[in-house]
């Protein structure tokens, strides 16, 4: 009888669970805009091959600078102009955001996995290899981060894969300091002492006692970088040591358009709204996971 209704019983709470974290989560109009908004940049950018009307790197000799249709000049074809060499801009766009999208992803994903283990290392541990692991974050948090990124893509080389390595190093200390705080927030509470009373070893405590309490603010704080990944990418792409031509990412887009600012606006104007609504989306997201992953923030 037991054993037929526990897992009914887990399935109602997570449930619960589920509901009073949408709850929360909705009570921020912001948040839930800001969801739908990537969820739409979530589909465009699966589906980008269906949905561009031209090829992102197809070159139209004829449609130079051609402006968004509503402008005199303007081509059906080409809702959103051409820029210099005569690229569809809609279709740039569109590949763009799965560019970006990729970029957050293994960037978030390479920082959240070292910040959480060297984090854990330190909080757990303790004493000299706290220390040793502490100082270096904070000799890479005493950079700007752009800086620090560029100075890393200089020694690598240019390109997409070195941006991205190079962002994930800055942003890990971030989820370091923050795995590291939770830890020692935890590890001396009673049901630890427990589990080490029970046997569990070292890694045990460490990735299945432990880890899975401190995952809130990591859950926040990686929404966060994400944001910071797709702008740390797109500055890159801007300054040249980025995605590289005529890869169809957002940041080299306005790098190419510097010289057409003031007789082709739509060069520059687009992308720049696209990084823009991006990364405001992103950061209204994080807003919303804060409060509703928070117990301080929460309301009765």
């Amino acid at each position: 009888m037991t054993d037929v209704t526990k897992p009914v019983s887990q399935g109602s709470e997570t449930k619960r669970l589920l509901r009073e974290f949408w709850f929360y989560f909705s009570e921020n109009r912001g948040a839930v805009i800001g969801l739908c908004v990537f969820l739409a940049l979530v589909l465009i950018a699966a589906f980008a091959p269906l949905l561009a009307p031209h090829s992102p790197t197809l070159q139209n000799r004829d449609a130079l600078l051609v402006p968004p249709f509503w402008e005199q000049g303007g081509n059906p074809s080409f809702l959103l102009g051409t820029d210099a060499v005569g690229r569809d801009i809609l279709s740039r766009l569109i590949f763009g955001a799965r560019q970006s999208l990729f970029i957050g992803c293994v960037v978030v994903s390479i920082a959240l996995t070292g910040g959480i283990i060297l984090g854990l290392v330190a909080g757990f541990f303790g004493g000299w290899v706290d220390a040793v692991i502490m100082r270096v974050m904070d000799v890479i948090l005493a950079f700007p981060s752009l800086l620090l990124a560029l100075v890393m893509v200089a020694i690598l080389g240019p390109g997409l894969t070195n941006a991205m390595i190079a962002i994930a190093i800055v942003l890990q200390p971030h989820f370091a300091r923050l795995t590291r705080a939770a830890v020692m927030a935890e590890k001396n509470r009673e049901y630890v002492m427990a589990a080490r009373v029970a046997g569990a070893g070292r890694l045990r405590l460490m990735f299945r006692t432990i880890l899975p309490n401190c995952l809130a603010p990591l859950i926040v704080q990686g929404t966060l970088s994400f944001s910071n990944a797709v702008l740390d990418a797109a500055a890159l792409g801007f300054l040249g040591m980025g995605a590289q031509p005529p890869t169809p990412e957002w940041g080299t887009m306005l790098a190419e358009a510097r010289e057409f600012i003031l007789r082709a606006w739509w060069v520059v104007t687009f992308p720049g709204l696209a990084i823009l609504i991006t990364v405001l989306a992103i950061n209204l997201v994080g807003d919303g996971l804060r409060d509703a992953l928070d117990p301080k923030l929460k309301r009765s």
